[in-house]
């Protein structure tokens, strides 16, 4: 693929993300809290999520392993980050998760289509289109990465915190619902959410690419409306409890 169609391919992926985000405002995708039988016959949610999301992670890994930059120590780093975060949401989330809720195929088909596309824009970028010199050795101490990285990191740490606040909402054979408290909770209704925007924007900044700033925009286009459904959800449940006034959807302070 040359620079030319690599160009072409994020912005009709950018032009999509668009046309999800509206699209979800009127249609819920049809897992989690609105798991609905029409969109198909459903697998067990530990390996859907298996299913869905380590392909990136293997994907990611093969075309590190076909370019002669994969000794690269910048896009090494970029790697590592990367992958660091499709382990735990591959191989370490799925399996704490409590229950035996399902998810449906045609959602776990829909999210690997993404993620395989996704691998070829961020590998695709760091491995192959980026220049050669485009990242020097001295990279890993420029601000765009420093601060990229703490921004990534933070948001990791927001993300896991608050699906494990999500997962000990109840005990075991507690069947009734609960408004997630503590954390980034008490600012949005997803902190979930929240954080894994959060570290792809800082993903976004610290590889400083078009390749980044569009997964980001594809997390918002996907995770915001689904939050905004959540939120509603919330205030018709804990109409009592929610401060919306204090507590948003999925930018804390703003939305």
């Amino acid at each position: 693929m040359t620079e030319y169609q690599f160009n072409l391919f994020l912005i009709a992926m950018a032009f999509i993300a668009v046309v999800v985000f509206v699209s979800l405002f009127f249609v819920d995708a049809g897992y989690g809290k609105f798991y609905d039988r029409k969109w198909g016959p459903a697998v067990n949610n530990k390996l859907g999520w298996v299913l869905m999301e380590s392909p990136v992670f293997f994907a990611m890994l093969l075309l590190w392993y076909f370019s002669d930059r994969r000794s690269d120590l910048v896009r090494l780093a970029f790697l590592f980050l990367f992958e660091l975060h499709y382990i735990q949401r591959s191989f370490v989330f799925p399996f704490r998760m409590r229950g035996n809720s399902v998810m449906p195929l045609s959602i776990v088909a829909m999210g690997v289509t993404f993620n395989l596309l996704n691998a070829l824009m961020q590998g695709g970028w760091i491995f192959y289109i980026s220049p050669v010199d485009y990242y020097p050795a001295d990279w890993l101490t420029d601000p765009r990465f420093i601060i990229g990285f703490l921004i990534f990191i933070i948001g990791m740490y927001i993300n896991i915190q608050s699906d494990d606040i999500i997962r000990n909402l109840r005990k075991d054979g507690d069947t009734r619902h609960y408004l997630p408290k503590g954390g980034m909770f008490n600012y949005v209704t997803s902190a979930n959410y929240f954080g894994e925007f959060v570290e792809w924007a800082g993903f976004a900044i610290l590889t400083w690419s078009w390749a980044g700033a569009v997964f980001a925009l594809w997390t918002f286009a996907n995770l915001c409306p689904r939050a905004a459904r959540i939120y509603d959800k919330y205030k018709l449940e804990f109409g009592d409890e929610l401060d919306t006034k204090k507590v948003k959807r999925i930018i804390p302070f703003i939305y």
